[in-house]
């Protein structure tokens, strides 16, 4: 999308499934088409006889994976064995020097989840399998003894509830301040002042906040990325 751009950060939430060889214990793929809840209300969670799976992946290249394995699936006509390719992310808005910009967040960095049918015997078909791991900067499944472990069904909800998320206004990015709070100015002229927090702009991406300067509380107006919480 013209303006926006991608930003991969610290995960909101990690993957519950255990680690390849940790000990994980191999699930057999849910089958539930139960329709989720809440913000993924009437998203499909989990297509007959397929299950979600959590595919490591090189950091920062987590859509050229996506993109790249719908195009091979397609190719493959490996549709009845690979469905959804998800990458999750969350539109947020940064302000700098007055110009604000709008990132993807990626909620889950170097991970794609993948649905997909594995054989009885909970192992990834050879020719499926062939596909993925020929594709440039794929990793490895979760899972252990070379079956990946399927995401628990409450897993899969969250998951699929960021990734349908309808477009709505990016939320300004790491304004966490309130009324009140004290901060400290880390940039700028007044560099080290310490002060509490008046008023936010959240449309500017400024704070307002009250220092004191030759005795007297001043205040001052100053971007949001210039502060730390103290």
């Amino acid at each position: 999308m013209p303006g926006e751009e991608h930003a991969a950060e610290q995960p909101l939430a990690e993957p519950t499934a255990a680690p390849a060889g940790e000990g994980a214990t191999t699930k057999a793929a849910p089958t539930s088409t139960k329709v989720a809840k809440g913000p993924a209300a009437g998203i499909e969670v989990v297509r007959p006889g397929m299950g979600w799976y959590v595919l490591r992946v090189a950091s920062n290249k987590e859509d050229q994976v996506r993109e790249a394995l719908e195009r091979k699936v397609k190719i493959e006509q490996l549709e009845p064995h690979v469905g959804r390719i998800l990458v999750p992310t969350q539109r947020e808005k940064r302000v700098r020097g007055g110009t604000s910009r709008v990132y993807h967040r990626k909620l889950y960095p170097g991970y794609v989840f993948v649905e997909m049918a594995t054989d009885s015997d909970g192992r990834i078909p050879e020719n499926v399998w062939f596909v993925i791991k020929e594709t440039t900067g794929v990793g490895d499944f979760i899972g252990s003894g070379g079956k990946p472990s399927p995401m628990p069904i409450p897993d899969v909800e969250k998951m699929l509830a960021a990734a349908v998320r309808p477009e709505e206004s990016p939320a300004l990015a790491n304004l966490a301040f309130k009324k009140g709070d004290r901060v400290k100015v880390t940039e700028g002229p007044f560099e080290n002042f310490e002060g509490s927090v008046e008023e936010i702009n959240t449309q500017k991406g400024t704070v307002r906040v009250i220092v004191m300067i030759f005795g007297r509380p001043t205040p001052i107006e100053i971007e949001y990325w210039q502060l730390e919480q103290i």
